[in-house]
């Protein structure tokens, strides 16, 4: 793989193109956290059970499982700036249907499933191409900075989302915090529609083949390249096994620290506050010799060990600078990864690239809030994340040492 993206392309500091998308991205991200935030204690309001909540963190990941490919797929064949037009305004249409049910007093459990699942879907059909914005507006050199940037600004509004929805809850309700996810639409609506460019980013299409295997078979022979196939697993791993900490985040809140939506809306802050921290990391200057599979491996080590002590931990202080260091180890090790195949994808390649990452991420995301849940009934949260965090630093270890083994041959 080797990039091919336009090299006369502005710097992304001197383009009001990336600009205008990044700002557009911001709101729109800050309206779909203010969702998150309400959403679980909703679901806890209605049901009473911790499984449900997982049920419905899974509806709303596993259609990345099924679906990022034929993304991917679509983004490397058709206009991405219709791709993503259509299936967001897909998504605004059921966030908007969400609304009303609230407004009506209507909504139920299963009404909340449904919802989950079509903003899943249309996210994992959507991504692969809204994500190769980024390549397009930016030279080779800088797509990992950008890429970096980007990030900052999904994680500044990690930050934002969950104060404002705190906010917000207090004055004027949980409703509230619907109506501004469904406004921040709009804007990126208008961006999306001006920005997206559309000569410069004209894909080289391959000859489309009648046998629809030959699709896959691209995808076989990318993860046959131990420089693609290797971090996925990483991934994978990190979103199973920890993922599942901000998925019951609310629970945790709950039944530990017997706290209501307030509290769970700073340790959210707390959360995105060091994933601002962990974005800044693919701007350090790695040594030659360890490479950003090694720190996100590292990163990934970490994760698991923050999550067995917060596990044992019973101080709400604490909890907030484990937070910290948890959202900061997640993110390095989802941004380092992210970089570097989308530095090193050629254009009519780097649809299905970013949809094997994704597919990697959303797969760990949807499993492991499943089985989290279902664990959680039996057991209680911190037994659930003391299993978690340990399972996941076993697995990192015996993986970063097989690794190495392998490259030392």
């Amino acid at each position: 793989m080797t990039p091919d993206t336009d090299q006369s392309t502005k710097s992304y500091f001197l383009s009001w193109r990336y600009i205008v998308f990044w700002v557009a991205s911001l709101l729109s991200n800050i309206g779909s956290w203010m969702q998150e935030v309400v959403q679980p204690w909703l679901v806890l309001s209605l049901s009473g059970s911790a499984f449900w909540v997982g049920l419905t963190s899974f509806a709303n990941n596993i259609p990345g499982l099924l679906f990022t490919l034929p993304g991917g797929f679509l983004a490397d064949r058709y206009d991405r700036k219709k791709l993503t037009l259509f299936f967001q305004a897909v998504q605004f249409v059921f966030v908007l249907a969400m609304l009303v049910l609230l407004i009506t007093g209507l909504v139920k459990v299963w009404m909340i499933l449904i919802v989950s699942f079509v903003v899943g879907l249309t996210d994992a059909l959507c991504n692969p191409s809204l994500q190769t914005i980024v390549p397009s507006l930016v030279s080779g050199k800088d797509i990992p900075r950008a890429v970096s940037l980007s990030s900052t600004q999904f994680n500044l509004s990690r930050i934002l989302g969950p104060v404002i929805a705190g906010i917000v809850i207090a004055r004027f309700g949980y409703i509230a915090c619907y109506g501004a996810n469904a406004a921040s639409y709009l804007p990126f609506f208008v961006a999306i529609w001006f920005i997206y460019p559309s000569k410069k980013n004209k894909i080289i299409a391959e000859p489309v083949s009648p046998e629809p295997a030959d699709g896959f078979g691209k995808i076989r022979e990318l993860l046959k390249i131990p420089k693609v196939r290797l971090p996925l697993i990483v991934v994978f791993g990190a979103n199973f096994f920890c993922g599942p900490l901000m998925t019951f985040c609310s629970v945790l809140v709950k039944d530990i620290f017997h706290s209501g939506v307030g509290d769970f809306g700073w340790a959210m802050t707390a959360f995105g506050a060091g994933a601002l921290i962990g974005a800044g990391s693919s701007f350090i200057q790695l040594p030659a010799s360890f490479g950003r599979n090694k720190l996100a491996s590292c990163a990934a080590i970490l994760q698991g060990l923050l999550v067995v002590i917060i596990a044992l931990n019973h101080s709400f202080l604490l909890l907030g600078v484990l937070l910290v260091l948890a959202g900061a180890a997640q993110i390095t090790v989802n941004i380092s990864i992210n970089a570097f195949l989308q530095e090193n994808a050629a254009n009519n390649m780097r649809g299905r690239v970013v949809s094997l990452y994704q597919l990697a991420m959303y797969s760990g995301l949807a499993i492991g809030a499943l089985l989290t849940g279902f664990i959680v009934e039996k057991f209680s949260i911190a037994h659930t994340f003391l299993i978690n965090g340990s399972l996941a630093v076993l697995f990192q270890v015996w993986f970063l040492l097989k690794r190495l083994r392998v490259n030392q041959k």
